[in-house]
């Protein structure tokens, strides 16, 4: 995997280089540097962020380390579900689409598309615009706005996470002086020992400035990277939702409303126009 390679090319690298260098490597293990660097990192960040965006790393590490789950095939479903769901109210009305859109983990409709459907907020997110289009004559102009600002509270919701990871990154090379100084402080406590003993504890010091900086921008930093890839790439089935209901809105078929949530995907994730007219009619 990616996440693993780059990872090992990035120690490989330190660690060849170092050694081909007639580095000695033992002298790299300076565990109490690492207890402080990583330690006073994690608390100051659990000091300075609330609990929803502690659990939201966690739930986004398994995405970080296999990849994120909005791909090519769940934005496929997620066109295919809109779609299904138009044609539905084309052919029956509004009202046959009400006892979906009320409970979508019990609909048959959502339950042919289980990514869609174990995804709460977006069948969620998809459901209450539906809801609200049956209940009222709402303008596109007006639906749309408001899509908007939904979309935009939920992008600053997914991104605090990586944001937060970021922070870590960016106060790691300041936690790495505050071991490099207390190594410092050691080793002016010991200025009358042997020349041996003094040069460990120098070398310890740098292995805290060493650390502080590798940890910034060779583990965290790359992490808050791949986390905010990660939720661009999930608000892509937000805004691709939004043009297809939009376009319906309009007045546009649900073959050509489709179309216009396909266009709004990143390249690499966006199906063809043939696979998607497949997907939906069901070939």
């Amino acid at each position: 995997m990616l996440f693993f390679l780059g990872f090992a090319i990035v120690i490989c690298s330190i660690v060849f280089g170092y050694i081909g260098s007639h580095g000695v490597l033992a002298a790299l293990w300076q565990p109490y540097e690492f207890l402080i660097i990583l330690g006073s990192g994690i608390g100051a960040h659990i000091v300075g962020n609330p609990g929803p965006v502690h659990s939201g790393i966690f739930k986004l590490m398994p995405q970080v380390v296999m990849g994120g789950k909005a791909n090519k095939a769940m934005h496929m479903d997620n066109l295919s579900l809109i779609y299904d769901i138009l044609n539905k109210s084309r052919k029956e009305g509004m009202m046959s689409i009400e006892g979906d859109v009320e409970n979508p983990q019990s609909s048959g409709i959502f339950s042919k598309y289980p990514a869609i459907q174990q995804n709460h907020a977006l069948s969620d997110f998809v459901a209450d615009y539906f809801r609200l289009i049956a209940a009222g004559n709402m303008q596109a102009h007006e639906l749309d706005a408001l899509m908007d600002m939904e979309i935009d509270s939920r992008l600053h919701e997914l991104t605090q996470p990586s944001s937060s990871v970021q922070k870590i990154a960016d106060a790691m090379p300041g936690f790495g002086i505050v071991a490099a100084v207390l190594g410092i402080v050691i080793t002016m406590g010991s200025i009358d020992g042997p020349m041996e003993e003094i040069g460990r504890h120098i070398a310890a010091a740098l292995v805290g400035t060493f650390s502080g900086v590798l940890f910034g921008y060779g583990l965290f930093g790359p992490i808050a990277s791949k986390m905010e890839h990660i939720v661009h790439e999930e608000i892509k089935l937000y805004e691709s939702a939004k043009a297809t209901i939009v376009a319906s809105v309009n007045g546009l078929p649900p073959q050509l409303a489709v179309e216009f949530g396909r266009k709004v995907l990143f390249a690499h994730d966006r199906p063809t126009f043939s696979e998607l007219e497949s997907k939906v009619r069901g070939r």
